[in-house]
C-alpha cells in the first residue's frame, strides 16, 4: 500500500521529467495568464482551448483590458468553447480584479473564491501556480486519479463523496516551504490525468503508481471512479428562423443566462405556425422553406432544431436594435453566436448569398 507521504513526492518526481512543460499557460507566475487558462480548461480539453487561449490574449493582454472590453466583443471571442456562463463570469471577474483591487489578483484561495465564476478547486489552482500557496486542487481529472489509486468508492459528484475526496486531497499535499514543489505536484496531478491515467483505456504501464494503483492492482479501472447514476436524457425541440435580407441574417440576443445565455443567435418558436407568424411581424413571408433538421446535446438534455429559412427586402437597415441586429454573413465573426448555429449559418452561406 503507498504511503500517503510518498504520494507527493513520487508524483513531484514524475511531472518533472514526464509532465507537460510546454502548455501556452506554463512556465510564467503570471495570475492573469493562468487564471485565464484554468477558467477556460474547465469541462473543456486542452486542445480545444489553446487556440481560443491565443485569441483571448492578442485581444486582451491584461485583465484590464478585458475588463474594458464590451461583453459582446467577449461573448464573440468565446463563441464556439461552450458553457457560456464562463465566458460571461470572466468578464464580470475581470471587472472585479481590474477596478476593486487595481489590477492585481488576491492571493489566497478564499479571496480567489470570491471572484465572480472562481471555485474551490480553481482558486486553488491559481493560488498554487501564480504564487506558490499550498492548496489542494479537485477537478474531475484529480478525483479520477485518487478514486483509481487509492480505491476511492462511490461516484466523486456525490456531496458526500466529494467532501471526502477533498479532505483526502488536503492530506497529500507537499510541504509548503518549497513553492516550486507544490506547483510542480499540482502540475503533476493535471498531467497524470490528463495523459496516463484517462477516463478509457489509462496507459497503466507508464503510471509512476502502477504497482500501487488499487484499480490496476484489482483490474478496477472501470469500475473506479463511479460513474455517476444514470438518468434518462429529455429531449426538447424548438424551431428556429434563418431570415435573409441580402447578404444579411437576422439574430436576436439571446436574454443573459440559460442556454447560450448573452450570445447572439436565430429567432426560435415552439413550433412551425408561431414560428410563420415570427417571420411574418419581421416582414418576411410566412411560406418557409425547410431546412435539414439537426441536433445538439447539452449537458443535461438534447436540443432537436427544425431550421427554417425565410426571405425578406429592404429592411435590414431598419430593424437593428439593442436586442436584434442583421448581421452580414461576410462578418459573422463578430458575433458571438452558438456553435451549433454557426455551423448552420456556414453551411447554408454558399447558398444563401
Amino acid at each position: 500500500m503507498l504511503e500517503l507521504t510518498e504520494f507527493s513526492q513520487h508524483l513531484i518526481a514524475w511531472q518533472r521529467i514526464h509532465g507537460r512543460h510546454d502548455l501556452p499557460w506554463q512556465n510564467t507566475r503570471d495570475a492573469y495568464r493562468i487564471w485565464l487558462s484554468e477558467i477556460m480548461l474547465q469541462q473543456t480539453q486542452v486542445s480545444a482551448v489553446i487556440p481560443y487561449y491565443a485569441r483571448f490574449l492578442e485581444r486582451f493582454p491584461t485583465v484590464t483590458a478585458l475588463a474594458d472590453a464590451p461583453i459582446d466583443a467577449v461573448m464573440a471571442l468565446w463563441a464556439g468553447l461552450g458553457y457560456y456562463s464562463r465566458a460571461r463570469n470572466l468578464h464580470r471577474c475581470a471587472q472585479v480584479v481590474a477596478y476593486e483591487h487595481d489590477g492585481a489578483f488576491p492571493q489566497t484561495v478564499d479571496e480567489l473564491v470570491e471572484l465572480p465564476g472562481i471555485g474551490r478547486s480553481t482558486a486553488a489552482a491559481v493560488a498554487s501556480f501564480a504564487f506558490g500557496a499550498r492548496a489542494t486542487i479537485l477537478d474531475g481529472n484529480v478525483k479520477r486519479v485518487l478514486a483509481r489509486v487509492f480505491g476511492v468508492a462511490g461516484f466523486p459528484g456525490e456531496k458526500k463523496v466529494e467532501s471526502a475526496m477533498w479532505k483526502f486531497a488536503e492530506s497529500l499535499l507537499p510541504d509548503a516551504a518549497n513553492k516550486d514543489e507544490v506547483t510542480a505536484y499540482t502540475q503533476g496531478l493535471m498531467d497524470l490525468g490528463a495523459t496516463l491515467c484517462v477516463r478509457s483505456k489509462p496507459d497503466c504501464a507508464r503510471c509512476p503508481f502502477a504497482s500501487d494503483c488499487v484499480a490496476n492492482v484489482e483490474g478496477r479501472q472501470r469500475e473506479l471512479p463511479a460513474a455517476r447514476p444514470k438518468k434518462a436524457v429529455p429531449t426538447r425541440k424548438t424551431w428556429m428562423l434563418v431570415l435573409k435580407d441580402g447578404d444579411s441574417v437576422l439574430l436576436e440576443k439571446r436574454a443573459p443566462t440559460g442556454i447560450w445565455g448573452g450570445l447572439w443567435s436565430l429567432p426560435e418558436a415552439a413550433d412551425e405556425a408561431a414560428l410563420a407568424q415570427v417571420a411574418h411581424s419581421l416582414g418576411g413571408d410566412e411560406r418557409l422553406q425547410r431546412l435539414v433538421p439537426f441536433s445538439h446535446t447539452f449537458t443535461h438534455f438534447k436540443l432537436d432544431i427544425e431550421p427554417r429559412l425565410g426571405k425578406v427586402r429592404g429592411v435590414a437597415h431598419e430593424l437593428s436594435d439593442a436586442k436584434t441586429v442583421w448581421a452580414p454573413l461576410s462578418r459573422i465573426d463578430s458575433y458571438g453566436v452558438p456553435a451549433p448555429v454557426r455551423k448552420l449559418l456556414d453551411a447554408l452561406c454558399g447558398s444563401l448569398i
